[in-house]
């Protein structure tokens, strides 16, 4: 075909990409975002399918047979799964403003700018031979559609096209400028990338309808559907084994590599670019478990007949990697050729540029702004934009991955499959997980475990896969891997410590993770984490219950100029407006009138540089301008469970006789608490003045009648005075009663002397008897013959019977009855044949001063006989119903 035909198609195509990219950032700018949709967030996540499924996934099943699906069935295991794991590393990203996978990481073990470094060294050095995979598949593809029959091996091998285009260079140069247009455009990078995410959401769509295309042109069109073209399959014994799976290896491999996949799928950068960092919504991620594995379905349902087709067609001598390209282009159909060629390069183009994106980030915020930030000679901290600095260093980052990426397809991947590069890669960020899934799960996990892990892994991992893969440039001899290094052979890369039943990526794999988890947990167990560890944990693995719990409180100072001044220098002025605009509408403080930032206005500043620096940076930028003391752990632990262990955790203090230092937000829930009590005892004291009055108004004008009345005839003034004598009773009865709460609230009860229960309760039938019997009721007593021993306090169980017998002499009609029970627990049971309580009102009547309407007569008293008697008998640790 015509270079200029494919060329200009291709750029037209990437051109459509970059009007579909800017259409979304101007509706984002307009508040109207069109990625805020499950749909696109499910597509987006499709960025998982690259050049490796497009033209790869073919070159793996023309081999293996089904053997490409474990790549596959990883992602959709994570999908139906463990969305549940995912869901938990939006929250955290949400909370924490992550903005990578290594600000993750880093953000969970103190925020420690070591390991954010270390990971995002592994991440670039891991991804590096993926986005050389995807050049490769860019270049070969177009090589395949403009290149002689008899020129496409070389075209291939050399990687130039007609005319000496290095295709690869070029597509490598104009990736970078859409990936810095449309990923370097905000400084926070915890801001979507609106454009760039509905670029990729539409890249999905054509990568998935052209690859359906070729397939159903393949199956329907070459032949007459799946049954024909598997039964030509079947007829060539070499095509024929390729529908069993006959190698005894073949289903160990089939297990860790859907291990590895579902890693790959949490890890890889542009997964938790797309998957974490652009999520808009939580709830997007539950469609995405049926969406995004009915994708994977839809987009691998024609590899194998596309394979088998291939081999038909050319033999063995054929590129399976170019089956969706040479297929169509050999019979004829240049225009479907065309469409798989634009397919191809939207999946290459889907991932070099998330992942390029993210890598850059990686390499702004974890490696060079934290250096930068502490060479003292550059002075940094004394320039007033730093905004320019930082997007510049993020867009020179992606430019130099990229040619990264270039030098590794020119010196190794040209010697290697597809498949074979992604897979290399795949197990480079499979190191993370240890650290990673650790660290949401498991508190006691540290930063030297993880650096540990991580650096171990990755050695080995450079040195099962990278390592020998040179063997074929020369710049290794063929001896280290056949011999191992010295002639040791149980360094043989390829077969460590002997393990020679494994293929080399699961063998690589194996000792890597092994080693990995290995050293993070035991070097996690042998080192004390830090109180920022600590603290980091508990929100981590605690992030669902902590409601959005803002970062443990530290002892800062600094004033609101230099938090300001700070935040103008790496956001900028509009932004810090915002920024401070945000925090006064949130907490309700205004800093026009302030000189010293408080607590909260510090975090609230690290959290917004977070999302443009990383945690790690933020926090070394945040420190430049703040004093800071270090926080004992107690106190830490102390803010950390306040919600769920306050009560337990101050006995602990108080048994450890240490002192608890409050916190301002542990002062304002105390103050609350407070106010509460303070709220209860007025209304205590104000129902008890009520009280009080009654029986106070009551004789105060009796005896004023009395006084002004002295003429007043004997009948009435009997009356009166029998009045007075009754309120006087009820007022003094009601002045104990609350001396009696007073009491009880004040002083324990004694439970180390023995009481003879069964005396108490005769002696208080015993006086309240004669009542009784003078209304013509009968009080009966059913009780064991022996005597029943309780612990406590006589004369106040003395008064919770006599409450209850007193009223039942009240409101009986014919019989009261008492029955006493020993056993493992004493029960007291009395009864009376009176009009009862409803069972809505059962357990209102031993609230203070409540008194229920029974419908009989009421006895006078004063709503407090009651709850006096549950105070005590709850004091004596038993129960009153």
């Amino acid at each position: 075909m015509a270079p200029s035909l494919v060329l200009f198609l291709a750029t037209a195509y990437l051109g459509l990409l970059f009007a579909v990219a800017y259409y979304a950032d101007e509706r984002a700018e307009r508040g109207r975002s069109i990625i805020s949709n499950p749909y696109i967030y499910a597509l987006s996540l499709a960025v998982y399918c690259t050049a490796w499924t497009f033209y790869g996934s073919v070159g793996r099943a023309a081999t293996t047979g089904l053997g490409f699906l474990p790549i596959y069935l990883g992602p959709t295991l994570i999908a139906l799964i463990g969305w549940i794991v995912l869901r938990k590393m939006v929250r955290i990203s949400r909370y924490q403003r992550i903005t990578s996978i290594s600000d993750f990481i880093a953000s969970r073990y103190g925020k420690s700018a070591r390991l954010a470094g270390v990971v995002a060294v592994v991440a670039v050095l891991g991804i590096v031979p993926y986005i050389a995979l995807q050049l490769k598949a860019i270049s070969t593809s177009y090589n395949v559609l403009v290149e002689a029959p008899g020129e496409a091996g070389l075209a291939a091998a050399t990687g130039l096209a007609h005319g000496g285009v290095d295709t690869a260079l070029w597509t490598s140069l104009f990736l970078a400028v859409f990936a810095i247009l449309f990923g370097t455009r905000h400084l926070d990078v915890t801001e979507r990338h609106e454009g760039l995410v509905a670029a990729i959401a539409f890249e999905s769509v054509v990568k998935l309808v052209a690859f359906l295309a070729v397939g159903a042109y393949v199956t329907f069109g070459m032949f007459d559907g799946f049954g024909d073209l598997f039964a030509a399959g079947a007829a060539d014994p070499a095509i024929r084994k390729l529908y069993t799976q006959t190698d005894p290896t073949g289903a160990s491999e089939w297990i860790w590599l859907t291990g590895l996949s579902m890693l790959a799928f949490l890890l890889l950068p542009r997964q938790f670019q797309v998957g974490v960092v652009e999520n808009v919504d939580e709830s997007h991620i539950r469609k995405a478990t049926w969406l995004f594995p009915l994708y994977l379905f839809a987009i691998n349902l024609f590899v194998l007949p596309i394979a088998v087709a291939g081999l038909l067609t050319f033999g063995e001598s054929g590129t399976a990697d170019a089956f969706v390209l040479s297929l169509p282009l050999a019979q004829g159909n240049e225009a479907l050729a065309l469409f798989a060629f634009l397919g191809g390069l939207s999946a290459a183009t889907g991932m070099v540029i998330v992942a390029t994106t993210a890598l850059s980030t990686m390499i702004c915020n974890d490696l060079l702004m934290p250096a930068l930030l502490r060479i003292r000679s550059l002075r940094l901290a004394e320039r007033p934009r730093l905004t320019g600095l930082i997007l510049g260093i993020r867009r020179g980052a992606i430019v130099v991955v990229l040619l990264i990426g270039y030098a590794y397809l020119k010196t190794v991947g040209e010697s290697y499959s597809l498949v074979s590069i992604g897979l290399i890669s795949f197990v480079a960020v499979a190191q993370f997980a240890p650290a990673f899934l650790g660290g949401m799960y498991w508190r006691r996990g540290t930063k030297y475990g993880a650096l540990a892990g991580i650096l171990a892994g990755a050695a080995i991992w450079g040195y099962t896969l990278p390592l020998p893969s040179l063997v074929g440039t020369g710049l290794v001899p063929d001896t280290f891997v056949t011999e191992g290094p010295f002639g040791i052979a149980l360094l043989r890369p390829y077969a460590m410590m002997g393990l020679e039943t494994l293929p080399h990526i699961p063998h690589a794999l194996f000792w890597s993770l092994t080693v990995n988890a290995g050293l993070y947990a035991a070097v996690s167990l042998f080192t004390t984490p830090s109180v920022a560890e600590r603290s980091q944990a508990h929100l981590f693995v605690e992030v669902f219950r902590q409601g959005g719990s803002p970062d443990p409180v530290r002892r800062a100072t600094a004033s609101v100029d230099d938090i300001r001044a700070l935040l103008q220098r790496f956001l900028g002025w509009r932004r810090t407006q915002r920024v401070l605009e945000a925090y006064a509408e949130r907490y309700d403080r205004s800093l026009a009138d302030v000189d010293q930032a408080d607590q909260t206005l510090i975090r609230h500043a690290e959290k917004a540089l977070a999302g443009a620096v990383g945690a790690a940076s933020a926090q070394v930028a945040v420190s430049s301008v703040v004093q800071e003391a270090p926080l004992r752990l107690r106190e830490v632990l102390s803010v950390l469970d306040e919600a769920q262990q306050v009560l337990a955790y101050s006995r602990e203090l108080e048994r450890k006789q240490a002192e608890l230092e409050a916190t301002t937000r542990d002062l304002q829930e105390a103050n609350e608490k407070l106010k509460q009590v303070d709220r209860l005892k007025d209304d205590f004291v104000s129902t008890v003045t009520h009280e009080l009055r009654t029986p106070l108004t009551a004789i105060r004008a009796l005896t004023e009648i009395l006084h002004t009345n002295p003429s007043l005839g004997e009948t009435e003034r009997t009356e009166f005075l029998g009045t007075i004598q009754r309120e006087t009773r009820r007022l003094t009865r009601l002045v104990n009663q609350v001396l009696d709460l007073q009491r009880l609230e004040a002083e324990p009860v004694d439970l180390e002397t023995v009481v003879p229960f069964d005396a108490v309760v005769h002696d208080a039938v015993t006086a309240i008897t004669p009542s009784i019997e003078q209304k013509g009721a009968t009080l009966t007593v059913d009780g064991p013959a022996g005597p029943v021993p309780v612990p406590g306090d006589r004369d106040r169980l003395m008064q919770v019977v006599l409450n209850l017998l007193s009223n039942a002499e009240t409101y009986c009609r014919q019989e009261v009855r008492v029955m006493l029970r020993a056993g493992e627990r004493v029960m007291l049971s009395v009864a009376d044949d009176g009009p009862g309580i409803a069972t809505d009102q059962q357990e209102a009547i031993f609230e203070k001063f409540r008194q229920v309407d029974s419908g009989a007569t009421p006895g006078g008293g004063s709503g407090l006989g009651l709850a006096i008697a549950r105070d005590i008998v709850r004091a004596h640790h038993g129960s009153l119903d």
